[in-house]
């Protein structure tokens, strides 16, 4: 079912490790075109506009672009109690985590009388976008919406696709959770559009976002590349992943489950097991044969487990496995080994790491208290998860007083002629007139 790759003997750098391992190929580009003109008809349109791609792209009239409060308290109160207490439950566990997250405020005393205070600012609004494709995604409200309110944003939105059974409204679970979280500000509107609502603003319908966070489609992620800059965005996310480093110790029941949950977001999703054991391998494979073909979507994973983005890379050591999941820098990094927190502390790339046979993806997921809206791609190279840290902005004051003005003058003066910019050091000069 799924393709094997030898890597033992081989010694190959970060490049070579990430072409024995490609991802599923999504055309961002082509995407960007695709959507250039529903960024015009949002941009300078009206709630006319918005409601006519809905029927376009979604097969429905919403009612209303704005989720009316009656809809969303609605909501809450019909919710199944059982998912109301596992929202509540893992809500708490996100806030503990991020709470953690608060940066507070240093004062440096540079010199006597000089001193810097970096500040850590909110940004004034956000767009929060939770996608409603092939999936009903809740937790990913409780993902994006806490970080947010614990930075204190004071002006927060979150849009969502309408659907065609719920009357063009978005999934009545996405609105309980928002009641939840006292999130009142709900946009029935997906995809492009959405991005293009929270970037542009439409008057009489929202007002434009600083910021848009949260994970979704590829023309979701062609439209924050269009409009960053217009916004700031978190990432452009493409499909799920998950890496697996696993020795003998692990168990192929286990590592074939976490594969398969992976792989039931969508067909190009990446499941990769990196392991030292040609009898896991084995093994891991006629469990993937077994419980692909027993769950639910086991088409959707079939086609994914199948694709050229997974993979089960055989290796000749934890080092080497090291090296290669360090190099294709998963969204989700599982460490199935004898002595899986030792291994883990040599992790520099991944979205998120999880440890130890009970620490699976799913935890991280739902309810560990990590946030789940992390970088895929191998952008985890260089970007991290959503955090309170995502909404926030450090902002440098500076306060010098005469003496310590005066005695760096020189200095200042000195650099600025160095640089053939000497009106920066006549600002500094200006001063002495009037001391």
């Amino acid at each position: 079912m799924i393709r094997t790759v030898d890597l033992r003997g081989k010694t190959l750098d970060k490049a070579g490790y990430q072409a024995e391992l490609p991802r599923a190929k999504l055309d961002v580009a082509q995407a960007m075109t695709l959507i250039e003109p529903i960024l015009r008809r949002v941009e300078n349109g009206t709630e006319a506009d918005l409601i006519a791609l809905a029927q376009e792209f979604d097969g429905v009239t919403p009612p209303s672009i704005r989720v009316p409060q009656s809809a969303l308290d609605s909501a809450l109160a019909q919710l199944d109690p059982a998912i109301r207490k596992a929202l509540e439950v893992s809500a708490e566990r996100i806030r503990r985590v991020h709470n953690d997250q608060v940066r507070t405020e240093t004062r440096t005393t540079v010199v006597d009388g000089g001193v810097v205070t970096e500040k850590w600012i909110p940004v004034d609004r956000v767009g929060l976008y939770v996608p409603g494709g092939r999936a009903v995604y809740p937790s990913s409200v409780l993902m994006n919406v806490i970080p947010a309110q614990i930075a204190k944003v004071q002006s927060i939105a979150v849009a969502s696709p309408p659907q065609k059974e719920f009357g063009g409204l978005p999934h009545p679970t996405i609105l309980a959770t928002c009641a939840l979280l006292g999130i009142t500000e709900v946009y029935a509107v997906g995809g492009a559009q959405a991005i293009a609502l929270f970037g542009y603003g439409m008057k009489g319908v929202a007002q434009k976002c600083d910021l848009v966070t949260g994970p979704g489609n590829i023309y979701v992620a062609a439209a924050k590349r269009a409009l960053r800059g217009v916004i700031g965005i978190d990432s452009e996310a493409g499909p799920t992943e998950i890496a697996i480093l696993a020795d003998e110790s692990a168990l192929a029941a286990d590592v074939a489950a976490d594969l398969i949950s992976q792989a039931e977001h969508d067909v190009i999703a990446a499941a990769v097991l990196v392991t030292t054991s040609t009898q896991l391998a084995k093994e891991v494979e006629a469990e993937l044969e077994k419980r692909v073909a027993a769950t639910k979507h086991s088409e959707r994973i079939r086609s994914a487990l199948t694709g050229i983005q997974s993979a089960i890379a055989l290796v000749d050591s934890i080092e080497q496995g090291l090296d290669v999941v360090n190099a294709y820098a998963a969204e989700h990094l599982e460490i199935q080994t004898r002595s899986a927190s030792r291994d883990a502390q040599q992790v520099r790339n991944a979205g998120a790491v999880f440890i130890g046979r009970f620490s699976p993806v799913s935890l991280g997921d739902y309810s560990a208290g990590s946030n789940h809206v992390l970088p895929t791609g191998g952008c985890a190279c260089h970007s991290s998860g959503l955090s309170v840290q995502t909404f926030l902005r450090g902002l440098h004051f500076i306060e010098y007083d005469k003496k310590a003005f005066t005695d760096i003058l020189e200095t200042v003066v000195t650099l600025a002629n160095s640089e053939d910019l000497p009106a920066h050091g006549e600002a500094m000069t200006a001063r002495l007139e009037n001391l």
